[in-house]
């Protein structure tokens, strides 16, 4: 079903006459709550994978399916959930979501297994994808004036890409102070103040005259993501074979059924009860906005595959704790927030799209240092670039959001945010799962254990560390201090072959977007 304009949205009862100014921008204060705890999610759990590998002996494929499980479902899900909110009410739709989440958070925590993790992980994007569609739709319809709206749109933005830097930093202290599971349990407590505040601050808005849910075409998108994307981890794990290309072929041709089918459906959409199209397709044909996702995509792929390694180098090559680690990033957070928050009054003098590419910019600078510099003698270059990247993924990501809507007639106002927020959750799901499965691949390929590790330990130990960074260093912990050290040496050469081969893929990626949105978008106006 696609979702309506903001114009087409019906308050409840409750909601209509004047509202007090302060109840707006609480209101928009409670509905950071969701948006923390999804980003957070989205990076909070990779400084625990060091952890989990040792606790439930995962492989490298299964700690990537960890981190992905939960960004692949919620990303398949979150333009049909959208349309269910369209139905039953957004702020309903948000309160269910944000329950569920905190519930299936508390039982994932205590998983057994890497295959029960990756299950509970997959139940959390069922609900988080619930909370994403509705928060900003409600922000649209919470503040109609559109520089009150631009601002809170901006800090929405500020809040999603601050909550993905905020996550490492939770992590990191949940994993140190108690354990792994903690990261997922903290849900719960972020998740209170909207469930006790929200119903009395937060405007209900539905549409008004709804079509049926069209189930089949929520059945393809799942089909058209999953394919893809473990056609994607395999080609990288693996390297060619058959089976990864006939599921990526598989994904693209659901996908073709999928665009066939809303493209169908919205031709012959003629009655308030018919089945409408889950996702108005032309919205693409604007160029402006498919830019601008295309942008809001990168840029989230980006620092989510910078976060994917910079953990696992902090904590397992530099010897830093998990906490330690995360408040390396303090600097980068601050960044990312600032940096989106100052883009908002620089539109007003620079065209919005040269502020785009010019953050796109910064992120290929981040991984310009990656690729080409020395970062073999501790931490500091790392750190820089990761300063420099989420500078660009602020500027970028804020200023693209705002030029999603924009671009789209005000009758698709509402689907053009669904899809917006699709883009920032198939960036981290693509930055996790292509870069994270090259780093994976490239580590197993270049890494050579030293002679007399097998006599000395374990098969087992032996094979893991052949699979994960993790799996090395515990093997060096069961070794004698000399051959120890040079397990350690081979990982870190063989991890460190990894990352540089990522980052100039990366880099490439960011290079190209820039000139991309510097084409495209410089006929975007400045702001008003």
């Amino acid at each position: 079903m696609s979702i309506p304009s903001i114009t087409a949205v019906t308050r409840t009862p409750a909601a209509t006459g004047p509202r007090a100014p302060w109840r707006d921008w609480v209101a928009l204060a409670l509905l950071m709550f969701p948006v923390l705890l999804v980003a957070v999610d989205n990076t909070a759990l990779t400084f625990a994978l060091p952890a989990i590998a040792s606790s439930l002996d995962a492989s490298g494929v299964e700690l990537l399916w960890i981190v992905d499980a939960y960004p692949l479902v919620l990303a398949g899900l979150l333009v049909a959930m959208g349309s269910l909110g369209d139905r039953i009410g957004r702020r309903r739709l948000l309160f269910v979501g944000s329950a569920g989440f905190a519930a299936v958070s508390a039982v994932t925590a205590f998983a057994p297994s890497a295959e029960w993790l990756i299950a509970g992980r997959a139940g959390l994007g069922l609900f988080g994808a619930m909370l994403m569609p509705s928060t900003l739709s409600l922000i649209r319809n919470i503040f109609p004036q559109p520089n009150r709206r631009r601002l809170a749109v901006a800090i929405w933005a500020a809040g999603f890409s601050g909550g993905a830097a905020l996550g490492p930093i939770v992590g990191g202290w949940l994993v140190e102070h108690f354990w792994w599971g903690a990261v997922l349990l903290v849900a719960v407590p972020i998740i209170l103040p909207l469930l006790l505040l929200g119903p009395a601050l937060i405007p209900e808005s539905r549409d008004p005259k709804p079509g049926r849910v069209d189930v089949p075409s929520i059945a393809l998108s799942l089909l058209v993501m999953v394919p893809v994307v473990y056609g994607i981890k395999a080609l990288a794990t693996h390297g060619p074979a058959p089976e990864a290309f006939a599921s990526i072929g598989t994904g693209l041709l659901m996908g073709y059924v999928f665009i066939r089918r809303q493209r169908n459906l919205a031709k012959g959409h003629r009655t308030d009860h018919s089945t409408a199209p889950m996702l108005d397709v032309s919205l693409f044909s604007n160029r402006i906005f498919s830019t601008a996702i295309v942008a809001n995509v990168l840029a989230l792929f980006s620092f989510n595959g910078f976060i994917l390694f910079l953990a696992q180098h902090l904590q397992l090559l530099e010897g830093q704790s998990p906490s330690a680690s995360g408040v390396a990033m303090v600097p980068a957070l601050i960044a990312t927030v600032v940096a989106g928050l100052l883009v908002v009054p620089l539109v007003r003098k620079v065209r919005p799209g040269f502020v785009v590419a010019g953050g796109l910019l910064l992120s290929a600078a981040g991984y310009f240092l990656v690729a080409f510099g020395d970062h073999s003698h501790g931490p500091s270059l790392l750190l820089a670039a990761l300063l420099v990247l989420c500078l660009g993924v602020g500027a970028a990501e804020t200023i693209s959001n705002d030029l999603i809507l924009g671009a789209a007639p005000a009758d698709k106002a509402g689907a053009a945010a669904a899809i917006s927020e699709t883009g920032y959750e198939v960036g981290s799901l693509l930055g996790t799962a292509i870069l994270g499965s090259i780093l994976t691949a490239s580590y197993q390929g270049n890494l050579r254990l030293p002679a007399g590790v097998s006599e000395l330990a374990p098969a087992a130990a032996t094979s893991q560390a052949g699979e994960t960074l993790a799996g090395a260093v515990d093997l060096a912990r069961m070794l004698p201090a000399p051959l120890a050290e040079a397990v350690t040496a081979a990982a870190r050469t063989a991890f460190d072959s990894g990352v540089h081969v990522t980052a100039s893929i990366a880099l490439v990626l960011m290079s190209g977007a820039c000139v991309l949105a510097a084409v495209v978008l410089r006929s975007v106006p400045k702001a008003q």
